[in-house]
């Protein structure tokens, strides 16, 4: 995300434009976002999260950004209608032009860009491109994984992904049926993979599509009218033949957590900890050694890792005042004509200041 702010800031300088950043996040991106972004003379950022729905010092790395051009906007809903409004903001010609809106999200390609070369460096340090290796994701939006999928075709050697995932496993329930089914959104204590609806995972059926946009659409077009999609036997193999699924439940998640801080003294995150357990749970079956992507700090769960571990998680040293600093947000309905509202008031305050 940092390099993302950075590209941003100079090539608008560089035209002397202006944009209006829209965002949705389940936890993390949208406080990474503000942090890449805040002060920034061209910029305008909005991210939209599910009030209620995200820790504590997630939300608090969010809403108390001081910044006048950052906006935190918590949505009486879930993730997914978060996002479902960030891309009713795109499809709206009319609004996107005005506001000359950009994503900072995985939405934008240069953010799965960016991710593209840990994979890279990893693999690397484990002896390729002579010697394959294998990755374990945890995963709700299916971009981080996206980015390695992205890297295996540009020849980076990787034999396998498996998609990690909490009770909300629509990832993992596709990879064992071949059908991609929506149920209802149940908070975790590892809320950024609170999701049904991966956005990404639109990117990857393009491509088991065989790069057919018009058949992508209709599937994608089915599965938000019928909560449904079925890929088909042979597409669903295909994707099998790169992508194992793995989920475990809160109660699951904090054991592991448990278990490697008494193996280790290392804390996890609950994130991260599904993505150790996915690891460990299927590399006997692998001939390369798999690399687990740790995706956050244990800090932003303190209480369920304090739970799982009996050791409270401090925060760094540059977010110690954080539960001490002024919040700054806004709260409002599901709603997207409201939100369009919101972002078309408060647009250009920085430069008006």
């Amino acid at each position: 995300m940092q390099f993302l702010g950075r590209a941003f800031d100079h090539v608008l300088g560089r035209r002397g434009e202006r944009i209006t950043i829209v965002g949705a996040t389940s936890g993390d991106t949208g406080s990474a976002a503000f942090e890449a972004c805040r002060g920034k003379d061209a910029i305008d950022i909005f991210f939209l999260y599910p009030h209620g729905r995200v820790s504590e010092v997630q939300r608090r790395q969010m809403t108390t950004v001081t910044s006048a051009n950052v906006h935190a906007i918590a949505v009486e809903g879930t993730f997914d209608d978060c996002q479902d409004m960030v891309k009713a903001m795109f499809n709206d010609t009319a609004f996107r032009d005005e506001m000359r809106l950009s994503a900072a999200n995985s939405i934008n390609w240069a953010r799965v860009l960016a991710q593209i070369v840990y994979y890279f460096h990893a693999a690397v340090s484990l002896g390729s491109p002579d010697r394959p290796v294998s990755f374990s994701v945890p995963t709700g939006n299916f971009g981080n994984v996206y980015a390695g999928y992205a890297a295996r075709a540009m020849g980076l050697p990787i034999e396998r992904f498996i998609v990690g995932s909490n009770v909300n496993d629509i990832l993992p329930r596709f990879l064992d049926s071949g059908s991609l089914e929506m149920t209802g959104v149940t908070p975790t204590i590892s809320p950024s993979m609170d999701i049904q609806v991966s956005s990404n995972f639109e990117r990857f059926l393009f491509e088991l599509y065989g790069r057919d946009g018009e058949v992508t659409a209709q599937s994608i077009a089915e599965f938000r009218d019928t909560g449904k999609l079925s890929v088909g036997d042979n597409l669903w193999q295909k994707a099998r033949e790169t992508f194992t699924g793995y989920r475990r439940d809160d109660v699951e998640t904090k054991a592991v957590i448990g278990a490697v801080h008494d193996a280790s003294g290392y804390l996890l995150d609950p994130h991260s900890a599904i993505a150790v357990a996915a690891a460990q749970a299927k590399a006997a079956g692998f001939a390369t050694p798999v690399v687990a992507l740790a995706t956050a700090h244990p800090s932003k769960f303190p209480d369920a890792v304090e739970e799982a571990s009996g050791i409270r998680p401090a925060l760094p040293a540059a977010l110690a005042d954080l539960q001490e600093r002024p919040e700054r947000l806004t709260v409002l309905p599901n709603d997207i004509a409201q939100v369009q509202a919101y972002v078309r008031d408060h647009v250009g305050l920085l430069g008006a200041a």
